[in-house]
């Protein structure tokens, strides 16, 4: 399921789409929003501005909608185009049920349709897993190395498991438990039974401990993902409350600002 916005963006994750459904034998789902909320009518203020508005909202959609239709027919892709009215987020959330990923672009200044709450929402209420597309960056490469995050949580557990499909395609995974200073009875399943479970499925891998040496752990995740040449990062979001990472600052928070590389996320 892509999401689709006329924003800096929307190139990249197209590009992606696309690389995954060829990948894949896949099928794209294409999200349109208009972003137009219902009306609440001023007598006095007269409808014709807000009319004319919608109607350019419109038009710009549409003209947003060949354009990428005929990117994907050259492609040689399967698709389907949906719109809806309303915020971007709520329709995403809505049409997730049936799709095995949504893609959406890391959220910047530069894409005002999904904040950074937005993609929040997205992640804690959707049904499949979200790969967040950093700026910049033109394709996926899933025949490349991979960093699969572990922290023995439910979020890390979920993750993977709806993600083993994808990362069949890569060259190695990494499983990257960072040294969080933990007691052993808080670390939840221990990274040994991710990998247990990744071979059972066919899936070889590594595993790492990876010193903390006293950064966050985003910052220690992203040195993993740098030093081990991974093309993108597989980890659990929001294992803490949100409102928890809003105030203090989490990991899921700070990779989706500042992750270089597309980032698969469910929660």
């Amino acid at each position: 399921m892509l999401h689709i916005h006329d924003d800096d963006g929307q190139a990249g994750r197209l590009q992606v789409a696309i690389d995954i459904a060829r990948l894949e034998k896949g099928h794209i789902n294409c999200i349109q929003a208009a972003g137009i909320e219902p009306l609440v009518v001023d007598p006095f203020a007269g409808l014709s501005g807000m009319v004319a508005m919608i109607d350019t909202i419109h038009d710009q959609d549409k003209r947003v909608r060949h354009a990428i239709e005929a990117r994907l027919a050259a492609a040689g892709v399967a698709w389907d185009w949906r719109c809806f009215e309303g915020a971007a987020a709520e329709a995403l959330i809505a049409q997730s049920r049936l799709a095995d990923v949504v893609i959406v672009s890391q959220p910047s200044d530069h894409h005002a349709d999904l904040s950074l709450n937005s993609i929040g929402d997205l992640l804690v209420h959707a049904s499949a897993p979200v790969l967040v597309v950093p700026g910049g960056c033109n394709n996926l490469q899933a025949d490349g190395d991979v960093v699969l995050a572990w922290n023995g949580s439910a979020e890390a557990a979920h993750a993977m498991r709806l993600v083993a499909p994808l990362m069949k395609q890569a060259r190695r995974i990494h499983v990257v438990d960072v040294d969080d200073d933990r007691p052993a009875t808080q670390r939840g399943v221990p990274a040994g039974d991710a990998a247990a479970y990744l071979a059972r499925h066919g899936i070889a891998c590594e595993l790492h401990e990876w010193p903390s040496k006293g950064r966050r752990i985003s910052a220690a995740l992203l040195h993993a993902v740098a030093e081990l040449g991974a093309r993108f990062l597989v980890m659990g979001a929001y294992g803490h409350s949100r409102l928890r990472e809003t105030v203090l600052g989490g990991v899921t928070r700070e990779l989706l600002s500042a992750s270089p590389v597309p980032l698969l996320l469910a929660h």
